[in-house]
């Protein structure tokens, strides 16, 4: 697979709480020179880093991140922000108490909520499949199709495991039409990546894909076009 074709489904990501604007211009930089689809960055960044890129690349940010149970309304104020303050994207967490105690209106209202606010720009609905079974990961894939929503994805990298391969086929099969997938957390080498697009991933959440791609860079290997 044409490594151009990994960049493109990236969102280049630093969500790290320690992360600093210095930290967040370099990844805006890397996501520049290797045309990732967004960088997915923290929401108090969102403006220098739209400021900063000036439509370079898009700015991607998460609402409700990592939890997912602060209210509604909190959700749509981040992100009406996010928005004036120029991301393209936002990838929201559901709220997967209410998941789990059967309340799934609550969880399909709060995702056509944010849904409407963010009009023809990106959501993505963080599900957390490492906290789910696999019925509520079914369930999931049926409100996220409902809802109106772009991607479902499977993780914020902040619990207890990121994407795997079975939880990748599992959306493919029972996501409705216009419902892409977004794999996240613990994607490690350019094999894991290719195998998530075979699978059906339309984006990649990962921050080591570009690492691994300047690390080739600097050892004088090309960063593009390049089969594996």
């Amino acid at each position: 697979m044409d490594r151009r074709e990994i960049y493109q489904r990236v969102d280049h990501t630093l969500l790290k709480q320690y992360a600093t604007w210095e930290e967040i211009r370099q990844i805006c930089d890397d996501a520049a020179a290797y045309q990732t689809a967004s960088v997915c960055i923290p929401p108090c960044y969102v403006k220098q880093a739209a400021d900063y890129l000036q439509g370079r690349v898009t700015v991607c940010t998460v609402v409700g991140f990592p939890n997912g149970n602060c209210t509604t309304g909190t959700k749509v104020y981040e992100t009406k922000e996010a928005i004036a303050n120029g991301a393209g994207e936002i990838d929201m967490v559901i709220n997967i108490g209410w998941l789990k105690e059967g309340n799934t209106q609550a969880v399909l209202e709060e995702i056509q909520a944010l849904k409407a606010v963010c009009g023809e720009r990106v959501l993505k609905v963080i599900i957390e499949t490492c906290l789910l079974t696999e019925e509520e990961k079914i369930e999931m894939c049926r409100i996220v199709t409902q809802s109106g929503a772009d991607y479902i994805k499977t993780s914020t990298g902040f619990s207890t495991a990121g994407a795997t391969f079975a939880d990748i086929e599992l959306f493919a099969k029972y996501v409705g039409p216009g419902v892409k997938i977004k794999a996240a957390g613990g994607i490690s080498s350019f094999e894991d990546a290719e195998r998530f697009i075979q699978l059906g991933a339309s984006r990649l959440g990962t921050s080591r894909i570009i690492q691994l791609a300047k690390a080739e860079t600097e050892a004088g290997a090309p960063h593009s076009g390049n089969d594996y």
